[in-house]
Order: structure tokens, then C-alpha cells, then sequence
């Protein structure tokens, strides 16, 4: 008999918020632009106010590491599908800003018209018009403080009927209790299955590479510096294609810009060559084969997990080991003279 290769639940909004802020939930990409629009937000506050299905998140869980202390650290959750609705959660009802396509956190404000009971983007006309509530994350900062916010309301509003007001509010500021089902994969499959379950789950039928995976494993690592790893994979990528980011990086990431992971790849901001711009999988793939002389990403997503492939357990010391590999790796990736050299000597194979 096969063995259950996942578990399904459903959690609350306000849960599974709480986990992403608390760490609990691990969003691999964070650090990557946010691709839906203001309209799908809105589109997705709608659904769930009208007791829609908005479809399942997906985690795969971490597996469990042995500590120098021979305790037992619980593998967080990884989240490899559902980063959207999530970050358009966290962007409507939470207020948090994104990053969008052009690499700039901006704010999405979702407006809402008790009256009419409907969702809009909010904008300039919605502002001056006292029958919106401009921005609902400012209601959901009230709280399960219903009676306020309508009172609130109805002082702008005096002649808005207060049936429809009450159960307007009522029903926005519920929102937060509507579930959301979450397929949860078991820590024990490997790269292989967790595809293949991914892909059939996913009625896109959406490709998840190994490398995708690998940067999954480094951003929920932030014990070993896997969330500014992670990122600098992001950037480095990124500004082999636009130079001018730099400049966006150093005014707006100011902690990253201390690293020496920024100063490894500031020359990129004077680079006019156009003959190669690698991307995340070509980073990771030269970093693995250089540092660990394997060629299979999947047992780097083993080794990042802190797998002992003689004994099959997971071990802090094999996790931490192969962190500090791999950037090794990246950071000489970046290293303007390496870089040149890698590509010379593709050129030459071309």
C-alpha cells in the first residue's frame, strides 16, 4: 500500500498571515517581484468576500535537523506555490508594500463601498468620494472592532442605511476568517515527486525546476544567511541585464548594499556586454559543480537540508557546511575576473 505523500487542511486567513510573519511559512520569493496587478488583488478581496473558492496554497515541509546539542529543530514550511495570493494577503488586508516588475516597493490599496458592497483600485476620484473606505487595510487595523469602524462610517456617511453598513462591515472584517486549503508535502520526498505532485496539483501545469527548488532551500534558511544569498542570486541576475539597478539597490536596500555580496558584483554597473546574462539556475549550477563537484542539483537541495546520505538523517553541521559552500561558490561566480573567464571559455566551446 502506497503511503499518504501529503496532507490537506484548511487554515484560516489570520493563521496562515500570522505564520508568514512569523517565519512559520517560508516564501522563497520574496525578494522577486510581485507579477499580478492592482485588479487581481481587488479581484481576489471580491471572491473571498462573495464565499468564492480561491484555490490551495502549497508547502512542503523541511525536514527535521539534528542539533550540536543532539536536539531535534523543526523544519519550517516552504511555500512553492500560492506566493501570489499570499503576498496579495499581505499587500490588501495587511497594508505591507511589494516589489513590483520594475524592482520598486510600492503600496496596493484596495478600496471598498459598504453601500454598494463592491471592491475597486483605489484612485483619485475614490478619495474624494466619503462613501468609500479608501484603503482596507486601514480597516483591518480596528481589528475585530466592528462597531468602530461603522461608526466611523456613518459619521461621514449620516444618511447610509445601517443594515446594509453593519452587515457590509461585518462581512469585510470576517474576511480574515474565510479558509484557505493547504496542501502540506511530506519532508521525505524528494525533488522528483514533489514535481510531479506540483505539476498535476497545478492545473497551469507550471514547470518547478530543481534550481527553483535549490532557491526555495536557501531562502527559508535565514540561520545560515540563505534570505541574503538568495537575494544576492536576485540581484546579481538582475543587474546583468539592467546596470542602472545598482544605483536602485544602493538608494533602497541599504543593509544588502553593506554586503560584500554587493561590493562582489558592483562592477556589473558599468557592464555594456549583452552576450550573456546569466541566470539563477546557471549561478547555482557553476557555484554546485565548483564547490561540491556533484552535478545534480536535487543532492544540493539534500545537502542544504542537512542530509547524511550514509546514515539518512539531517544534521546542523552537514546544513551549515554546505551554506557556506555555495556561497563560496556565488561570491566567486560574481567575481568580475571569474566571470569573464567563465564566459571567454564557453565562447570559445560556441
Amino acid at each position: 500500500m502506497q503511503t499518504q505523500k501529503y496532507s490537506v487542511t484548511q487554515q484560516l486567513i489570520s493563521t496562515l498571515l500570522a505564520w508568514v510573519q512569523s517565519g512559520d511559512i517560508a516564501i522563497p520569493e520574496i525578494q522577486r517581484p510581485f507579477v499580478w496587478d492592482a485588479s487581481k488583488v481587488r479581484d481576489l478581496m471580491d471572491s473571498l468576500y462573495q464565499g468564492y473558492p480561491v484555490g490551495y496554497v502549497i508547502a512542503w515541509q523541511n525536514p527535521n535537523v539534528r542539533l550540536k546539542d543532539g536536539k531535534m529543530s523543526v523544519g519550517k514550511k516552504i511555500l512553492i506555490d500560492g506566493q501570489q495570493r499570499i503576498t496579495a494577503l499581505r499587500a490588501a488586508i495587511l497594508g505591507e508594500p511589494v516589489v513590483n516588475k520594475e524592482y520598486k516597493s510600492v503600496r496596493i490599496r484596495i478600496a471598498f463601498h459598504p453601500i454598494e458592497q463592491k471592491f475597486e483600485v483605489q484612485n483619485p476620484a475614490i478619495l474624494k468620494d466619503k462613501t468609500w473606505v479608501a484603503d482596507i487595510a486601514e480597516s483591518f487595523k480596528l481589528g475585530s472592532n466592528t462597531y468602530k469602524a461603522i461608526n466611523e462610517y456613518k459619521e461621514l456617511n449620516p444618511d447610509a442605511p445601517e443594515d446594509i453598513i453593519v452587515e457590509s462591515f461585518s462581512n469585510l472584517h470576517d474576511l480574515v476568517k474565510k479558509p484557505i486549503g493547504i496542501i502540506e508535502l511530506a519532508s521525505d520526498l524528494d525533488i522528483e515527486t514533489v514535481t510531479e505532485i506540483f505539476i498535476r496539483i497545478n492545473s497551469q501545469g507550471v514547470v518547478l525546476s530543481q534550481a527553483d527548488f535549490v532557491m526555495s532551500k536557501i531562502a527559508a534558511n535565514e540561520s545560515y544567511g540563505g534570505n541574503i544569498l538568495r537575494k544576492a542570486i536576485d540581484y546579481f541576475c538582475h543587474l546583468a541585464i539592467a546596470p542602472e539597478f545598482f544605483q536602485f539597490i544602493q538608494d533602497n536596500d541599504k543593509s544588502f548594499a553593506s554586503t560584500d555580496y554587493f561590493q562582489k558584483m558592483s562592477w556589473l554597473r558599468n557592464e555594456v556586454e549583452e552576450l550573456y546574462d546569466p541566470s539563477y539556475t546557471d549561478v547555482l549550477r557553476v557555484a554546485f559543480a565548483t564547490q561540491f563537484h556533484r552535478g545534480k542539483l536535487s543532492d544540493l537541495v539534500s545537502m542544504l537540508s542537512g542530509r547524511n546520505f550514509e546514515t539518512k538523517t539531517f544534521e546542523e553541521e552537514i546544513a551549515a557546511d554546505a551554506f557556506d559552500r555555495l556561497a563560496v561558490g556565488v561570491r566567486n561566480f560574481m567575481n568580475e575576473q571569474h566571470f569573464k573567464n567563465f564566459l571567454s571559455s564557453n565562447l570559445q566551446v560556441l
